[in-house]
């Protein structure tokens, strides 16, 4: 009949453009839960670059909105390894789709198709940026500048050009978008990844030729929110809800969680925590290397085998190694070790005998009265197996040793200043314990504001060089986690007592206050501002995201040596 061929051709190029698009895989896939938790691509630098397309997208559930940072192929979240002087070139695609895009802009900022993204400033649901937690970078577009930096869906291709330090610390880094007021949603979604800087065996000689694994635990939101508790778990108190909406902190160790964890993306879902899948050879010694990546989860991590828990050997934490500091020992053994979200601990780890099984879990974290619900539980089965494939990664078997550093150590030197902050919170209406909360990050002396995005004049000046103390007092009633980008600090004091931790961080819990002690509870922190780096204008806050969206947040610059700071800063 007239017209068959070309409808037989119509029907034809219909059904293949079907099967493709059905085959097509979704933005931000997950794997199951109780499978196994593979390790992350890896991108590893090559001739002093490593260049890369990373494109950030969105998906509805099931479940939880879910982000994403995927390669062209939809590889999810890879792993950035670079060397200490490498390039690292990445071009950020912006491919949020929401339903929800008339969502109001965070602080009037209302953004135009033709605003310079390195300009734009605007905070919306659909706004994103690149955070790269821990690394000695200048506060500068295209580099690590998170206060004016955004881009939006349909801009062209945003180029970050990251000179990594020659003598940035080897160890476990992290990238994720940081757009104030809605950061939390996008880290919650799932837009997170590893960085490494290798050569960690070239401070750590023990370490050369070992197995390496990178676990990357994330929190979202409950799959299961109305589910009741396990029966494998005792009657706990009844369940409360705190003012960001999640479960409270009921002292108990069990109950509903704040947020589901996943291990490399394989979720271990409330109420029965099916753990993921590690599969291991026996009796092998290997570092391993663990991101908290969470928005607003504690960590408290064991490896529990024969109901006992395995000495773990810390050697680096935040990305600094041990034996960058003073300290005689370069590996600290522990059975069980405390990360806040966005921190970062590698240690040595001696994988069970063979049919010996063994669990990794996270301890019940108390993070006070105020605090989200962090109870025990399950991460993943070790499973110990001569027939497993090896580890995806071994450091090098003969490393040179790092040149001793240029600058004198941390501790060592005297602060030019003593500054004062505390947390504090507060309710929107006093007479509604569960209305809206506002959070505060205050310098002693200043009434406490929550963070505007529109603040030019920073809350602290300091000059490059200076080294300072920060004590910082939590005067609420919850666990905080204070965070500064671009440098690492030491931990001096823990409430008015001498911690002897010769070792740097870039994020530290403080803890909360109780009611009842005389004193606000407190951390001592020597800063360090030394590096030429990272002049100019940039964040320290509370690294729950919920908290530094809320207004937890503050602005530190710091001017070039030869400029004096202005008085009362």
């Amino acid at each position: 009949m007239p017209g068959a061929p070309m409808l037989r051709f119509v029907l034809v190029f219909f059904a293949l453009c079907t099967t493709a698009h059905a085959a097509a895989p979704l933005p931000c896939a997950r794997p199951a839960a109780g499978s196994e938790a593979a390790e992350p691509t890896a991108l590893r630098s090559a001739h002093g670059a490593l260049e890369l397309d990373l494109f950030v997208r969105s998906a509805p559930g099931p479940g939880p909105e879910r982000y994403c940072f995927e390669l062209a192929d939809g590889t999810p979240s890879p792993t950035l390894r670079v060397r200490p002087g490498d390039e690292l070139v990445l071009r950020l695609h912006n491919q949020i789709q929401r339903a929800n895009t008339a969502a109001p802009a965070h602080s009037g900022h209302a953004g135009k198709p033709e605003e310079d993204p390195c300009l734009s400033g605007r905070m919306s649901p659909v706004s994103t940026n690149l955070h790269f937690h821990g690394l000695t970078l200048p506060p500068r577009c295209h580099e690590d500048e998170v206060l004016r930096t955004s881009i939006q869906p349909g801009d062209a291709p945003f180029e970050y050009h990251l000179h990594i330090p020659a003598d940035e610390p080897p160890g476990l880094y992290w990238y994720h978008p940081h757009i104030h007021g809605f950061s939390t949603a996008q880290v919650l979604g799932g837009a997170s990844g590893a960085l490494i800087v290798e050569g960690i065996e070239r401070a750590v000689p023990e370490l050369a030729g070992l197995p390496e694994r990178v676990l990357v635990i994330r929190d979202q939101n409950l799959v299961n929110p109305d589910a009741p508790p396990s029966k494998s778990e005792p009657v706990v108190p009844k369940m409360m809800i705190d003012r960001d909406g999640d479960a409270a902190n009921n002292g108990t160790g069990f109950g509903k969680p704040a947020k589901d964890l996943s291990l490399n993306f394989v979720p271990v879902p409330y109420p029965d925590y099916p753990p993921a899948q590690l599969h291991v050879r026996p009796g092998a010694q290997e570092l391993w290397r663990v991101l908290n990546a969470s928005a607003v989860t504690y960590l408290n991590l064991a490896l529990i085998s024969r109901r006992t828990p395995q000495p773990l050997g810390i050697v680096a934490l935040d990305g600094v190694p041990l034996a960058a500091g003073p300290a005689v020992a370069t590996t600290q053994w522990h059975d069980h070790i405390g990360v806040p979200p966005g921190g970062r601990v590698e240690f040595l780890v001696k994988t069970p005998p063979s049919a010996t099984p063994a669990l990794l879990v996270t301890r019940t974290v108390d993070t006070g009265q105020g605090g989200e619900n962090d109870p025990n539980r399950a991460l993943a089965t070790v499973i110990a197996d001569a027939a497993a494939p090896a580890a995806p990664a071994t450091l090098d078997a003969h490393p040179e040793p790092l040149p001793p550093p240029a600058r004198p150590w941390l501790g060592s030197v005297t602060p030019a200043r003593v500054r004062h902050l505390y947390f504090s919170e507060r309710l929107s209406d006093p007479k509604n314990p569960n209305s809206a909360t506002t959070f505060f990050i205050t310098v002693e002396g200043e009434e406490p504001a929550a963070f505007d995005p529109a603040r030019t004049t920073p809350n602290i000046t300091v000059q490059q060089g200076e080294v300072e103390d920060w004590v910082i007092e939590n005067r609420s009633t919850e666990l905080h986690a204070f965070h500064i980008h671009q440098i690492h600090f030491l931990l001096l004091d823990w409430s008015g007592q001498p911690v002897d931790e010769p070792f740097l961080r870039d994020t530290v819990n403080v803890p909360y206050f109780n009611g009842r002690t005389l004193q606000y509870p407190s951390v001592r922190l020597r800063m360090d501002f030394r590096d030429p780096d990272i002049v100019g204008t940039f964040v320290y806050h509370c690294h729950l995201l919920e908290h530094e969206d809320g207004g937890m947040m503050g602005l530190v610059r710091v001017l070039p040596a030869t400029v004096a700071p202005a008085s009362g800063r």
